[in-house]
């Protein structure tokens, strides 16, 4: 029987072509007005494509995550492996922004642009209300979980899914029936979502094409300094990660990282890690982490271990301080990053999401808002790079939690060929 290809493959390939097509479209179109409508149509493959996620992800989030605390049995085990996770976000998190103010201040980023700043009473359009401490607390709870999921508020479902969990849990033997019908709409998402990943690479092609079409390339040598400064990071931290995973699962992390190669790189081309998450899924069932680990840790790393996202809005902030010359102390520097640590939380699978959460963390230290439509032509492509951090950085989390809880078994290639015979 025929050896069937990679879906890596088809995405390197897809991601290659996107980018030689709309270098081509952005050289021989001249019209800027006439270069972005082409692009909006070109982008309208990655559009359905993403919609096409967001449309099993809150169910797929809810029906894992609810079976996952079910079969864990009691609420002491959630509430110990929860204590872990938590635990390992919240170094994580202060990891990437330490490392990322670190970075920002030694490289000093945002000196000598050579660019002209925006008048300081600029308007970026963007809201920032929602993002502020006392709305994310009460944002929280869910009004209705139907609301939650039609509007994607992963974070939200989350909350719920542990009361639900909770509560058929402690039901016991009961509520198997409806645990099973549960278990069974997970794999209903799941067969679904592995029709919806034929589609990836035409969609990678499109978001590189499109992206390309409106900005071309000579964009990217404008801003070489600070993106550069920014991948650095980014790459730095993937090292510290690998090196943390490795301190805990020792030589096995390298296979974890041949093994997420996929979603990885969906996540970086589409810059969702959203769309990653299915992938991710099945990854880590094959390197062994038990489902019961994986459904829970996963939905909760993607609102509370944004890695990438956190490391940007570091570099965001700083970069704008020391282009309007403006001098942030060392203190106000600390403050800055455990405001970013509670406002980055719960805005996975928010468009520009980050964007929103570096104005507000500018507007409370009065800092220029307007510093941010420099960046705003080349967020794309910093996106690309914090949302495949992000699904890293979550792999390698509940891959350090599942050996912590002794729920680690070796390689399961025959679970995964079940897991796509079913997809």
């Amino acid at each position: 029987m025929k050896k069937k290809r990679p879906l890596t493959l088809y995405i390197l390939v897809a991601m290659v072509l996107g980018i030689a097509v709309g270098y081509g479209c952005h050289e021989a179109i001249t019209d800027k007005q006439l270069s972005a409508q082409i692009a909006s149509h070109i982008s309208i493959v990655t559009d359905v494509f993403l919609r096409l996620i967001k449309m099993v992800i809150a169910l797929l989030v809810f029906s894992t995550l609810t079976v996952g605390i079910a079969h864990l049995g009691d609420g002491k085990a959630a509430s110990r492996i929860g204590l872990k996770a938590m635990g390992w976000f919240v170094v994580a998190s202060l990891l990437s922004l330490t490392l990322g103010m670190v970075l920002s201040n030694f490289l000093q980023l945002g000196t000598h642009l050579g660019l002209p700043l925006p008048p300081v009473d600029a308007t970026t359009g963007l809201k920032t209300a929602a993002f502020t401490l006392k709305d994310f607390v009460s944002h929280l709870v869910p009004k209705s979980p139907i609301e939650a999921m039609a509007n994607n508020e992963i974070l939200q479902v989350l909350v719920f899914s542990l009361f639900f969990g909770s509560a058929l849990s402690a039901l016991g033997e009961s509520a198997g029936k409806l645990t099973s019908a549960i278990d069974q709409l997970a794999q209903v998402m799941l067969r679904i979502t592995g029709t919806i990943m034929n589609l990836a690479p035409l969609a990678v092609f499109a978001a590189m094409a499109s992206v390309v079409t409106t900005n071309g390339l000579g964009i990217l040598l404008t801003f070489a300094k600070f993106m550069g400064g920014f991948y650095l990071g980014l790459f730095c931290l993937w090292m510290l990660l690998v090196l943390g995973g490795y301190a805990f699962i020792g030589k096995r992390i390298f296979r974890l990282l041949v093994l997420i190669r996929e979603p990885f790189l969906l996540a970086f081309s589409t810059a969702s890690s959203e769309a990653a998450y299915p992938k991710m899924l099945t990854a880590l069932e094959q390197f062994g982490v038990h489902r019961k680990i994986y459904s829970f840790v996963m939905p909760m790393g993607y609102s509370f271990n944004l890695d990438g996202s956190m490391m940007y809005c570091t570099f965001a902030v700083l970069f704008i301080t020391q282009a309007y010359g403006i001098d942030m102390s060392l203190g106000t520097q600390i403050t800055m990053l455990l405001v970013l640590m509670i406002t980055s939380k719960g805005i996975a699978g928010v468009p520009r999401a980050s964007l929103v959460v570096i104005a507000a963390t500018l507007n409370q230290f009065n800092i220029p808002e307007a510093g941010l439509l420099l960046l705003m032509g080349i967020d794309q492509f910093l996106d690309m790079g914090r949302s495949a951090t992000n699904a890293v950085g979550n792999a390698v989390a509940t891959a350090v939690v599942a050996k912590w809880e002794g729920a680690l078994d070796e390689e399961r290639p025959e679970q995964v060929e079940a897991i796509k015979h079913a997809a």
